[in-house]
């Protein structure tokens, strides 16, 4: 879990700086549009962290099902989400929105780079294999 919670909040921290920038640029619609635009990736990523790490998988195959599962359901989310900000919110900026909405996808991406430490330390107390 320890690499879905840090990039979490690496999506939180960059939604809030984008929001300021935001902000800066256009105002409280452009504020609240990259905060939308975030906010939808932080959503999805928490949903999809919440259903890999409700189970442990007993093969490969069962953790590959898992994954997938997660998957689909997060860009259910996704859709669902940009769907209600885009046709609810009228004040829209759409460079904002976009914008914090593609950023927030990359880092949740780069979520394969953060190492679990846990993991690690597991392998160590087992001894080499």
């Amino acid at each position: 879990m320890r690499p879905f919670r840090i990039v979490l909040l690496w999506q939180v921290f960059a939604t809030a700086v984008l929001t300021l920038v935001a902000a800066i640029a256009w105002g409280k619609d452009g504020a609240v549009s990259a905060a939308l635009g975030g906010s939808i990736n932080v959503a999805a990523g928490g949903v999809y962290g919440w259903i890999v790490s409700r189970r442990k998988a007993r093969s490969a195959g069962e953790a590959l099902r898992t994954m997938l599962r997660a998957e689909a359901v997060k860009v259910l989310v996704i859709v669902a989400l940009l769907w209600l900000a885009m046709t609810h919110y009228r004040g829209i900026v759409h460079a904002a929105f976009l914008g914090s909405f593609v950023i927030t996808v990359a880092l949740f991406a780069a979520a394969i780079t953060v190492r679990d430490t846990d993991q690690d330390k597991r392998s160590a107390a087992s001894g080499p294999q």
